[in-house]
């Protein structure tokens, strides 16, 4: 009898397998396919619609940036870069997946963005949204403490003076390309709303 119940509780703590383990033994289904936005994408004509329409672009890319360059007449809108938020902030927009917002929490990543609306030739306008991703290079850590003693020499007061002008070229930034899937949330968002 005690021979059967220790041969139980080792089957129990230690687990039994009846066969060979499966290669995948969670089901996986295909990922739902993204219905893509054109970019540019079409916008049909209303009444008053040019005002319309750029008030409701502007609108939309206020939440995810702070609005640099506005130009109604040129149909031209830029922003300010805003760094991407991390794992850390959900609430907050700017990261549109899972991957973009684990990056930009091991990395300091920024975007930016330029919309040009133009007119189309049969009527409505043209809406293109390109949002542009950039990464930070600095020369050393930040706030390295590997290796120091407890007492420190630097100062513990360190003033950065920046003179912020967009016709200076910030070397410390290295271009990642473009970033399609914010600007298909920012497209979707859009031609949800027209």
């Amino acid at each position: 009898m005690r021979t059967a119940w220790t041969g139980l509780a080792a089957a129990i703590l230690c687990g039994c397998a009846t066969g060979p383990l499966l290669d995948n033994p969670l089901p996986l289904r295909p990922a739902a396919p993204v219905a893509l936005v054109d970019n540019p994408v079409w916008i049909p004509p209303g009444p008053q619609a040019y005002n319309q329409v750029f008030e409701k672009v502007l609108d939309i890319l206020d939440d995810y940036f702070a609005i640099a360059v506005e130009n109604r007449y040129d149909g031209r809108i830029e922003t300010f870069p805003a760094i991407a938020p991390g794992l850390e902030q959900p609430w907050k927009p700017g990261s549109p997946d899972f991957d973009q917002r684990l990056e930009a929490t091991l990395q300091t990543i920024r975007h930016r963005a330029v919309v040009l609306i133009r007119t189309a030739d049969d009527g409505g306008y043209f809406i293109e949204v390109v949002v542009y991703k950039e990464l930070e290079d600095l020369p050393k850590p930040t706030r390295p403490t590997a290796g120091f003693a407890s007492f420190r020499d630097d100062q513990t007061v360190e003033r950065q003076f920046e003179v912020i002008d967009p016709t200076v070229f910030e070397s410390n930034w290295i271009p990642l390309g473009r970033n399609t899937p914010l600007e298909q949330v920012i497209l979707a968002r859009i031609k949800k709303c027209m």
